[in-house]
Parts: structure tokens; C-alpha cells; sequence
């Protein structure tokens, strides 16, 4: 088992002798297997205690840039700041950038100032264009990791992505509608906020795969560029509704999910099925009224922790570990809520 500990250290360690230590670190036999994983253990106790030693005192000042409707990016703030303890002995203090809609230029304008002011990391949520990847490779270049989170820029110099397997997430999104339905006729909705966001594009694509390859009978019908916002999303349902009266079901890859359902109520039309994503407010509490038949829920709370310890690991405060993981993907009923969320 390699390590930089001496013998000495690793004896006091484990509350063993140095020469049972010696006798276990160079395989010489002799010696009962429980006292071979004390020494192993008290190797990895003194790899987490040297990690904290390194991070004890340090401050990490990181940038939290989103463009998304204020309901995701309230989650996102309560989400980082009940994780802030867990990342004791490191102090992290985070400045947050949130836009619900505009030009992307805006936001190429606050990475900017960034970039120049200065930070330990970026947690960005960003559109996949050609102009916000350039702006990422400046903040990269000015030695400020980023991490992008729930929907990625594979193109960029950025760092990690952290979220789920959005195609994936569609394809699960597709089981589930299809189950329901089963054999009602009917077309489906599917609703994106904005098409050049790649995490809503990649569930899209996860969704129609999923339907042709199951459903080939049943058309899909698209409602997009809302930017989430309920105003706007109201709109475009009433004017799919009235253009589609065979649209019986929806699937959510955005959100504005309180908006679509009160179109279908103004038109008096039953919506059978409406599976959606995030277990924010107003989601957890369409799903209690039974008017979200599931929501397809990450644990937003470890998904910043990971991103902030990534940012961490890139100044060599914690130690590397390997590729990461896609989040898990929870299918959330009304019978089966997270103990967190509040009744």
C-alpha cells in the first residue's frame, strides 16, 4: 500500500509497534489479518487528517453564474448554503450572478469582470454558444477553474461537469409517459425553456428516441423559448392546445409547470400524464396535488458539494480522485417525497 507517511507515524496511528507495521507495509507474513487492515485503515485516517490539515483556514471564493428562472435558482442557493458546513475546515463564501433571461452578451459580461477581478472557481449555468465557451477559455486562462452545472459546454476549457445524464433523464421521461398512457391515444408535449441550453436539448433528444423506438404512433409536439418564465409559457401552451386537441399528456424537459397546467385548465382539457424535473417549490407542490404525475429529481445539495470540492481539488486543496459519476436520477411520486422536502 503506497503512502508518504513514515512507520513511526503510521505505529502511533494505528496504536501499533513500529516493527508490526514494518512487518504488514512490507508483506513479511505473521501477523493476523485484522492487525493488516488496522494498519491499512490508519493509513487512510492519516490521508484524510493531512487533507484537512491542507484545507484547515483556507477561504475559497467562488462565483455562482446562471442564467435560469428565479425558482431553480433559489434551489440552488438554498442547496450551496446548506452544504457549507460539510465543507468545514475550508471556508467557502460564493457571490452569485443569477439572470432570468437576455442576451447572452450579458453574460459574457459578467464572466468577464471575473475573469479580471479574480476567483477561486466558477459554478456556471450557461447556453451551449461558440461566445460563452470563448468566455470560459478567458476565465480558464486567467487560472479560474469552472464547473458547469445541470447543463454542460463539452466544447470549453471548462473543468467538470456535474448533474445528471440528461439523455437518460429523457429516456426515463419516456418509460414512464408511455407506461401511463398505455393504450389512450393522444400526442405529447414536450416543453424546453431554450433550445440552445444542452441539458434541456439532450433530454429532447433522450425523450424522442425513447418514444420512436416505443411509441412510434404517438407525434410529440414542441413548445420552446419560453426561458421557463410563466408569462411567456402560458402562451405558447394555449396556442399548442388550441392548434393540437389530441395533446393528452407532457413531458417537461424546462419548467414553467404551473403555467402549462393552468392553460390546459382555461381550455377545460384533462393533461393525463406530466412528468417534469426538479423537485423545486412549485413542483413539490403540484406533486402533492396529484397534478405531476412524477418529477425526475436530483440531490441538488451533493451536486454543489461535489462542484465545490472540484474547484477545491483544482488548487490542490483535496486530493484527485476519478472520473466522475452522473448524479443519480430519482423518480419522485407524491408516495415517495425526500424527508427534506417541508410538508
Amino acid at each position: 500500500m503506497r503512502h508518504p507517511y513514515p512507520i513511526r507515524e503510521i505505529a502511533r496511528q494505528a496504536g501499533l509497534s513500529e516493527a508490526t507495521v514494518d512487518r504488514v507495509l512490507n508483506s513479511r507474513g505473521g501477523v493476523r489479518e485484522s492487525t493488516v487492515m488496522e494498519v491499512h485503515q490508519a493509513i487512510k485516517d492519516l490521508d484524510r487528517q493531512r487533507t484537512q490539515v491542507r484545507i484547515g483556514g483556507r477561504t475559497f471564493m467562488i462565483d455562482i453564474v446562471m442564467q435560469t428562472p428565479e425558482r431553480f435558482s433559489t434551489a440552488v442557493r438554498n442547496a450551496l448554503e446548506a452544504e457549507l458546513p460539510a465543507l468545514h475546515p475550508a471556508v467557502v463564501r460564493s457571490r452569485f450572478h443569477f439572470r432570468e433571461t437576455g442576451p447572452a452578451s450579458e453574460l459574457i459580461a459578467v464572466m468577464d469582470k471575473i475573469a479580471k477581478r479574480g476567483s477561486q472557481g466558477v459554478i456556471l449555468k450557461a447556453p451551449d454558444l461558440p461566445e460563452t465557451g470563448a468566455a470560459v477559455g478567458r476565465l480558464v486562462a486567467a487560472g479560474i477553474p469552472v464547473v458547469t452545472l445541470v447543463t454542460d459546454l463539452p466544447g470549453s476549457a471548462r473543468l467538470a461537469y456535474v448533474g445528471i445524464d440528461n439523455r437518460a433523464a429523457g429516456a426515463t421521461a419516456a418509460y414512464l409517459v408511455g407506461q401511463w398512457l398505455g393504450d389512450r391515444p393522444g400526442h405529447v408535449l414536450i416543453t424546453i425553456s431554450r433550445g440552445f441550453f444542452r441539458g434541456e436539448e439532450e433530454r429532447e433528444m433522450g425523450f424522442r428516441s425513447a418514444m420512436r423506438l416505443a411509441h412510434p404512433q404517438r407525434s410529440l409536439v414542441e413548445v420552446t423559448d419560453s426561458d421557463g418564465l410563466d408569462a411567456t409559457q402560458r402562451d405558447l401552451v394555449l396556442a399548442a392546445l388550441g392548434q393540437d386537441e389530441d395533446i393528452v399528456a407532457v413531458y417537461s424537459a424546462g419548467g414553467g409547470n404551473a403555467a402549462t397546467l393552468d392553460a390546459f385548465d382555461a381550455l377545460g382539457r384533462e393533461c393525463a400524464v406530466f412528468v417534469a424535473h426538479d423537485l423545486d417549490h412549485d413542483n413539490t407542490r403540484l406533486l402533492r396535488e396529484r397534478r405531476l404525475s412524477a418529477v425526475l429529481h436530483h440531490d441538488l445539495r451533493q451536486d454543489m458539494r461535489r462542484a465545490c470540492q472540484t474547484i477545491m481539488r483544482a488548487h490542490r486543496a483535496l486530493p484527485d480522485e476519478g472520473p466522475a459519476l452522473p448524479s443519480a436520477i430519482q423518480v419522485v411520486t407524491p408516495y415517495n417525497m425526500p424527508p427534506w422536502v417541508s410538508p
